[in-house]
């Protein structure tokens, strides 16, 4: 009888390790899909389209830069109207369309935020882009009174923003993938 009893025991203990091995798999599995997510629909191509308008505000930047060093829109004195017509066409070429495409990865993929609330600088993104929209218009209409928009782009805190939290879901991905890091192979 005893022996029944231990091999029944051994059966239970076994099988209640298997199930909380399964689960613990599956809400890996489960966190990886997620992670993956946020990294190809959000924090990804936030990053992606943050990066590129940055780069090409740079180059915008070193063309049009003033003997100084500054860019026109960085100067005390203003922008000369050849300096506004070029403005205007890197904005409705890249710049806008760029931070519309930020805008719209905030607006419909919310969902995969890594924060619980929205974060005070994507609300600042998604007004700019608003104010934008509406110089933009203006321009539509040949009223090249305003050449900015009306809210300021949060340019570091946002740059700041997508790249340490696709740096950490990057670290994350690797993580529960099984990747190890440099510094534990270098231990070996």
């Amino acid at each position: 009888m005893a022996a029944l009893i231990t091999t029944v025991a051994l059966a239970f203990v076994g099988y209640l390790a298997t199930y909380l091995n399964s689960l613990r798999l599956a809400q890996r599995q489960a966190r990886l899909t997620r992670v993956n997510l946020q990294l190809s629909d959000f924090y990804g191509p936030l990053f992606a389209l943050m990066e590129a308008n940055s780069r090409v505000y740079d180059t915008f930047s070193a063309k049009y830069v003033r003997p100084d060093g500054r860019d026109p829109f960085r100067h005390d004195i203003p922008p000369t109207e050849g300096e506004l017509a070029e403005w205007r066409t890197w904005a409705t070429a890249v710049f806008i369309p760029n931070i519309q495409a930020m805008r719209d990865v905030v607006v419909t993929k919310a969902d995969l935020l890594i924060e619980k609330e929205m974060p005070p600088v994507l609300l600042e993104l998604c007004a700019h882009t608003s104010g934008y929209e509406i110089t933009a218009a203006g321009w539509a209409q040949g009223n090249y009174g305003e050449h900015l928009s009306l809210i300021p782009f949060p340019g570091r805190e946002l740059r700041e923003y997508t790249r340490d939290r696709f740096m950490f879901l990057k670290g994350e991905q690797a993580r529960l993938l099984g990747s190890r890091t440099k510094r534990s192979r270098r231990q070996r």
